[in-house]
């Protein structure tokens, strides 16, 4: 329901910010809203059973006999005297009354056993037996609970009258139960309760249908029913404890379903919606926490909250107030209208609570997730956690305890849970399933009583026969099952006392707030002691920062003097995690000083063998770099400092290679985070390349918008897209179609004969094969799915062309460790040993090459996108006209493509935005050979324009390789599609795929509409030139005038 009233927002505000503190103290919450709910539920459970007690008897005393009485009841009861010509049944009131000198007692006995060499056991006052039965006539109605037999093994009598698992017998005792209660009720009644019922089913499956369509199969969804329920029991315990408003179980019974309905869980299923839509969109970071996230999510469901639960409560109170002199409903209407209030009061408390603690371990969970893909991908394991690390920075200590300290709780949660069902549900289910399977038909007398042949039976008597007893033998596990239910009973007596049971509930209490404290006391320990490092760090380098001279050429923090220019720059602070005080030691001193004040040689190397490099100067340890003792390559491993590694490098490789320019800043190398770089991104670090980063858009697509970053050093480029994006938003935006998704791999092997080879190729394209392959190579990831296996010959060259999914990532690496392990199977467990692995990538594939076979079966992504551009937005925006644009297309992105050969590029420009975006995006620059594959469409429709662009092979990812880097994995969260999405893996690597062809989408119009209206030329001459500065006073000497007259005749020739 819409909100009726504006000012509803401002009345849901308290509840917005009680929501807040509760998403930042959620163990607090929980505990809290869990033990008020709890004695709730005890409370209420009391006021219903109240004449219901236990005591240590009854608990020790094991079903069917609790007492002798009850079989007593239980049993068949026949008399007779010298009057009566035979036995005359009699009813149990009967049989106790009547005076006769002599009753007696027939037990029936059946002894069943599967194993058939069990003995039957021995019994004294045995006066008929018949293969597994006996009966036992005595005149006192005792019955042994366990049996020993003469080899020793031991029977024990059952607890019921037939087998607990006999279907056929429970369904029709529950089916003459039901059929007897709706045969007495009204027809009308009986259809409105079903019909409530019906849809409360309803509603319950929709929540959890809902919750499962937002990422959450069954956790939310249980909280929310949990939520509900204890809302019910905080108003019953209101209404009938407090009140003292009396609600029959029968009329909850009648009116449970109603309120379900009425209250519904539409609310809490927006309020997850949005969370976990918005923790899709941005992710966790420093800029937004997960009680942030609640926060924005109750503020935007608040108001329409509050409304719905006011003018249902408004309308049961008025109900009640109606409706005064029917009790019940009154009743009744009081107890909705309170639990519409405890809805309303634990919805921003426990509930969000909950939600905020679903997102943390969303948080845990993604954090994991990027750590095993990084590593199927290649990426080092000491890499991987430390990306993984930082992805979990905004996740509370708590979670990150102990998985055996959280195992224990729960199981001591558990054990709570089962010794209160067993207390308080033990004796109830053992009481119906004895109504249950009780045999109400009379067992008659057997004939060997009915025959006269006893003398007993001559005068006076009466002989009660119990109905039909079971034993079985004792197993192992039953002795077991014996001592813990004697455990728990001990237990269970103990707790029955006044003393005990309000020390046990003492020491929950203490445990509680001692636990609430330890786990609080961790999290403002963790925040504290993360923000102590960050500070010692920063002091201990601002206090090791050296003074330079005015001479160095490095950035210092000093006025540096140059001439008769005097500029004041400032040296960055490096962001390597590593807590060297030397890396920024003596990193900026002149090359000249390395030969001075080191030591000798051979004490290095004595040091560096000794494995205590880290304590050498930055100098010497160039020092062994330039004199061959240390390869560049193992910096890293021997300093455990990346950006020292990267500053000695430096030093090393200026003498080395003779490049004064890296003992300077012109490549900058600091403020920079190398450790994501090692093992994952790139070698023999010296520095990084800083590329100018622009974004277009907003541009539309698929309803969604978005703001697309391009790394490009081209002007205009982000200009002219700038321009499509805003055409193609004024016709509605893009849409898309992904086709395929599938990574390639192309091994080629070999086999002595070309017979061979076609017997593999035969093999491998039929079904047995592929699903052999498909279950070897499967078994190599989580994430990587075999989709198909093609085939060829070429001689007796062997290609196989490997497709897969590879979720998230881009997944090469992934795919090569499962092609390395399906042709080691094909060869040892498929009789493929005479196979030759040639390549596991045999150009097949094809990678980083133009080839027909990626044009035509597409590799990666496959995705069309297209757009409609109204007519006077070509004319307006475009400059240009729908029929020209349409002309243009043809002649040069189908025709001229054409006669130039071109496999792939029927174009105008989609290896501009493919890169671009592949740069900002930590994409791999190499691949836009094949992912820049796309043949742009242009037609006209009603005097507008559609254009199309099909791309079917763009190889991205969005976990893995450049993405790794904090700047460009910054920028994927631009567009929200950051790692591995949360529930299900590939979507962000589809949708980033999308992306990418709308990019393109956009600089095809742009371009296109300059070229047919003649700009291109133009507007890089006014956008690629500055304006002419005014002339100076020329002080270049002659060397300078020469090599600037060389480099003007080189580039006019150029």
């Amino acid at each position: 329901m819409p909100l009726l009233f504006k000012g509803l927002k401002q009345m849901a505000k308290p509840i917005v910010y009680v929501s807040r503190f509760s998403a930042k103290r959620p163990i607090h919450i929980i505990l809290f809203s869990l033990i008020i709910s709890a004695f709730a539920y005890l409370s209420v459970i009391q006021y219903y059973f109240n004449g219901w007690q236990l005591n240590s008897n009854s608990v020790f005393e094991t079903a069917p006999n609790k007492d002798s009485n009850t079989l007593f009841q239980e049993c068949s009861h026949y008399y007779r005297d010298s009057s009566l010509d035979g036995w005359v049944s009699i009813t149990a009131h009967e049989a106790s009354e009547l005076p006769a000198p002599h009753h007696y007692y027939l037990l029936n006995l059946n002894f069943n056993s599967p194993n058939e060499t069990d003995s039957i056991p021995e019994l004294a006052n045995t006066v008929f037996e018949k293969d597994n039965t006996k009966y036992i006539l005595q005149e006192d109605l005792s019955v042994s609970k366990e049996i020993s037999s003469t080899d020793g093994t031991k029977w024990r009598l059952r607890s019921d009258r037939k087998s607990l698992f006999d279907v056929k017998t429970l369904a029709y005792s529950l089916y003459d139960v039901f059929s007897e209660n709706v045969t007495q009720a009204d027809p009308f009644d009986v259809l409105i309760m079903v019909t409530a019922y019906l849809m409360m089913f309803y509603t319950i499956f929709g929540l959890f249908n809902d919750m499962r369509k937002t990422g959450s199969n069954f956790w939310l969804s249980a909280s929310t029913v949990v939520n509900s329920a204890s809302s019910l029991f905080l108003a019953l315990y209101v209404t009938q404890c407090i009140l003292g408003k009396e609600v029959s179980a029968l009329t909850l019974f009648e009116g449970l379903p109603f309120i379900v309905v009425v209250v519904g869980f539409k609310h809490k299923i927006k309020i997850a919606q949005y969370a976990l839509e918005k923790f899709e969109r941005v992710g966790l970071s420093k800029r937004i926490t997960t009680d942030e996230i609640v926060f924005e999510s109750v503020s935007e469901e608040g108001g329409r909250l509050i409304q719905d639960h006011l003018l249902c409560i408004f309308a049961f109170i008025g109900c009640s107030m109606y409706a005064h002199q029917l009790k019940t409903l009154t009743n009744f209407c009081i107890l909705s209208a309170f639990i519409l209030i405890f809805e309303l009061i634990l919805t921003p408390t426990f509930y969000s609570a909950i939600l905020a603690l679903r997102l943390e371990m969303n948080v845990i969970h993604r954090s994991t997730i990027i750590k095993q893909t990084l590593e199927e991908d290649g990426v080092v394991p000491s890499t991987a956690r430390i990306i993984s690390k930082a992805e979990k920075k905004s996740v509370s200590s708590f979670l990150n305890l102990s998985v055996v300290v959280i195992i224990m709780k729960l199981s001591v949660i558990l054990l709570f849970v089962f010794i209160n069902f067993y207390n308080f549900g033990a004796n109830w289910v053992n009481d119906a399933f004895n109504s249950l399977y009780f045999d109400k038909e009379r067992v008659s007398l057997p004939d060997f009583i009915t025959s006269n042949a006893s003398e007993n039976f001559k005068e006076q008597a009466i002989v009660s026969v119990t109905p039909l007893l079971y034993y079985k033998p004792i197993k192992s596990y039953q002795r077991i099952e014996d001592m813990v239910l004697l455990l728990l009973r001990n237990v269970s007596v103990a707790i029955r006392d006044r003393f005990v049971s309000k020390l046990v509930l003492s020491a929950l209490v203490c445990s509680a707030v001692i636990n609430v404290y330890l786990l609080n006391a961790a999290r403002i320990h963790t925040s504290y002691t993360a923000d102590q490092l960050v500070k010692t760090e920063v002091t201990k380098k601002s206090f090791t920062a050296p003074v330079q001279k005015a001479s160095t050429p490095v950035l210092t923090n000093k006025t540096v003097i140059s001439g008769s220019k005097v500029k004041s720059l400032s040296s960055a602070q490096s962001s390597s995690s590593g807590p060297s005080s030397s890396s920024e030691e003596d990193d900026s001193r002149d090359i000249e000083s390395l030969d001075k004040k080191i030591r000798p040689l051979e004490e290095l190397e004595a040091l560096l063998s000794s494995g205590n490099t880290k304590q050498l100067k930055n100098k010497e340890v160039a020092a062994l770099v330039i004199h061959g003792k240390l390869p560049l390559y193992a910096l890293e491993k021997k300093l455990g400092d990346t950006t020292r590694a990267v500053a000695v490098r430096r030093k090393a490789l200026s003498i080395l290679a003779e490049a004064p320019v890296l003992a300077s800043d012109r490549l900058p190398y600091k403020n920079y985070d190398y450790d994501r770089v090692f093992g994952a991104c790139c070698e023999n670090v010296i520095g990084y390349m800083p590329l100018p980063v622009g974004v277009i858009g907003p541009l539309v697509i698929d309803g969604t918008s978005y703001h697309i970053p391009m790394a490009t050093t081209e002007g205009c480029l982000v200009a002219s897209a700038m321009r499509g994006c805003k055409a193609i938003n004024a016709g509605g935006g893009a849409t898309t179609v992904l086709t395929k998704d599938g990574m390639t791999r192309g091994p080629v092997v070999r086999f002595p004969t070309l017979k061979r080879s076609g017997a593999c190729k035969i093999w491998l394209d039929s079904e047995e094969g592929q699903n052999a392959i498909k279950k070897a190579f499967n078994s190599t990831s989580r994430f990587a799915r075999l989709q198909h296996i093609q085939t060829c010959l070429a001689g007796d060259l062997l290609f196989m062309r490997f497709r897969t999914t590879t979720g998230d990532a881009m997944g090469m690496n992934m795919i090569s460790k499962g092609v390395e392990y399906s042709l080691k199977q094909m060869v040892e467990e498929y009789d493929w040993e005479d196979m030759e692995v040639v390549s596991v990538s045999g150009n097949y594939c094809t990678d980083k090459k133009p080839a027909a076979i990626n044009w035509i079966e597409g590799r990666g992504k496959s995705v069309v996108a297209e757009a409609t551009i109204p007519g006077d937005v070509v004319r307006k925006v475009l400059k240009s006209d729908v029929s020209a644009l349409v002309e243009l297309n043809i002649a040069k992105n189908l025709v001229g493509s054409a006669m130039a050969g071109s496999v792939g590029g029927f174009n105008a420009h989609a290896a501009n935005l493919v890169t671009a975006v592949f740069l900002a995006l930590g994409q791999d620059p190499a691949q836009n050979v094949e992912s820049s594959n796309c043949i742009t469409l242009m037609k006209e429709v009603d005097g507008d324009l559609r254009i199309s662009v099909s791309m079917p092979s763009i190889e991205v990812g969005t976990i893995g390789g450049g993405t790794v880097l904090e700047p460009q994995g910054a920028m994927l969260d631009l567009l929200g599609v950051r790692g591995p999405h949360a529930t299900a893996p590939g979507t962000n690597a589809r949708q980033l795929a999308r992306i990418v062809a709308c990019a393109v989408l956009a600089g095809e119009l742009s371009l296109c509409a300059a070229l047919a209206a003649g700009h291109l030329v133009q507007s890089h001459m006014t956008h690629n030139r500055k304006p002419a500065e005014p002339t100076k006073p020329n002080n270049l000497d002659a060397t300078d005038i020469n090599r600037l007259k060389d480099g003007s005749v080189t580039c006019i020739k150029s």
